[in-house]
């Protein structure tokens, strides 16, 4: 189903839907855009992944937005337009936005320790591994806002390795929805540091820590935050950190089992309200509600006649942010690509392994979302589906597909 044949399916009647037109008014290819549907059809019969929705937009109007395969596997339910799904870590460009909006009022400034705000980070020391034991020495300097933002803070994730300190993530609390974000925080600042701040470049929990440096300046929980300062100004009615019961026929599912590995998959429950609010992965969210947050990208900051965060402090965050003597650690980036200010940013046009244009900026989440925006092509796309084992696969096969349908 395609916008062209099923407008009237567009999005939920709560959240405005974007304007649209015909491919070719748009510079995009109906044949090539096509393509990419055929190419997930292929794979949802394959049994990579159940469902997906795929939109493209370009120069302010969605030319492509289709659902293929099932929102759930266990009911075989179609995928709609209107499906929800766990975004995941695709949460981190909205907090790392609502930081900057702090900064935009004179709250913060990027060069301000975090102990300004979370005063337990004080105590923190980084682990050094010695002979088999890890040595705790003291850090050389405090961790920043801007290490927070750009993951060079020497805190980590507790799945992105197998260390002693990713073993002592793994082994707290931290995974627990039933903790507040001062308590995920206070745990944290219990932990050793992975790294000197501002050495290495470490995906991680930095972004949750953001989330609770909003609560700290700005008085609010951060959803409410989140909710009053951008959700809401851009209409983006279907997001939050938990959906409505109501709401249960249209959440996409995962396979129980990974098609590939035979792991079982566990992924959180949209409609329990959590007590942890997190700010690096918690949010649930429509493709139409994510459209308007990237069309707002997209735009430099504003939508509708809304101004989220400027334009220069857009452009700032969608810049490289990591020093050459930084070491980056993990598969994440890959070449041609650093890191800004909450986003994957896009240095140059080849080195890389998937087509796109230099100044690109994205982000994914863990469970098979993802949405790159493309200022030089006046682009954005959004992905979503529910399969955690096959992302990397999936988002790599969309981007190469929606750059061979421009024209």
């Amino acid at each position: 189903m395609n916008i062209q044949t099923a407008a009237k399916h567009l999005a939920s009647p709560q959240t405005p839907p974007l304007p649209h037109a015909k491919p070719d008014a748009l510079g995009l290819s109906r044949t090539g855009l096509q393509r990419v549907s055929d190419a997930f059809k292929r794979e949802i019969d394959k049994g990579t992944v159940p469902g997906v929705t795929v939109m493209v937009a370009r120069r302010g109007q969605i030319g492509w937005f289709d659902t293929l395969g099932q929102r759930n596997p266990a009911t075989g339910a179609a995928m709609t337009q209107d499906s929800i799904f766990r975004i995941f870590s695709m949460t981190k460009p909205i907090v790392s936005i609502g930081i900057m909006m702090l900064l935009e009022d004179g709250r913060l400034l990027l060069s301000d320790p975090l102990t300004k705000y979370i005063p337990e980070f004080a105590e923190q020391k980084v682990g050094v591994e010695n002979g088999g034991k890890l040595d705790l020495v003291p850090p050389v300097r405090p961790i920043t806002i801007q290490d927070l933002l750009r993951h060079t803070s020497g805190i980590t994730y507790d799945h992105v390795g197998d260390g002693p300190i990713h073993k002592m993530y793994q082994e707290s609390r931290l995974r627990s929805r039933k903790i507040d974000n001062a308590e995920h925080a206070r745990i944290v600042a219990s932990l050793p540091l992975i790294c000197q701040p501002g050495s290495e470049w470490n995906y991680s929990r930095s972004t949750d820590i953001l989330g609770r440096v909003i609560e700290v300046i700005s008085g609010q929980t951060l959803g409410t935050f989140l909710t009053e300062r951008i959700l809401a100004p851009l209409k983006m009615m279907e997001t939050g950190f938990h959906t409505a019961a109501e709401n249960q026929h249209r959440l996409a599912e995962a396979f129980p089992t990974d098609p590939w590995t035979g792991d079982k998959v566990k992924l959180f429950d949209m409609t329990e309200k959590p007590a942890m609010e997190s700010g690096g992965g918690g949010l649930v969210s429509t493709t139409m509600d994510y459209a308007r947050f990237c069309q707002m990208l997209l735009n430099g900051g504003t939508l509708d006649g809304e101004r989220i965060i400027g334009r220069k402090t857009l452009q700032f965050m969608a810049s490289d942010h990591l020093t050459p003597d930084i070491k980056v650690n993990g598969t994440m980036l890959a070449p041609g690509h650093s890191f800004g200010l909450g986003f994957c940013v896009r240095t140059h046009e080849g080195f890389g392994p998937v087509t796109g244009s230099a100044g690109q900026f994205f982000w994914s989440g863990i469970a098979g979302t993802f949405f790159w925006i493309d200022p030089k092509e006046e682009l954005f796309a959004v992905l979503m589906s529910q399969a955690p084992g096959q992302r990397e696969y999936l988002r790599n096969m969309v981007r190469n597909l929606v750059y061979a349908a421009v024209e």
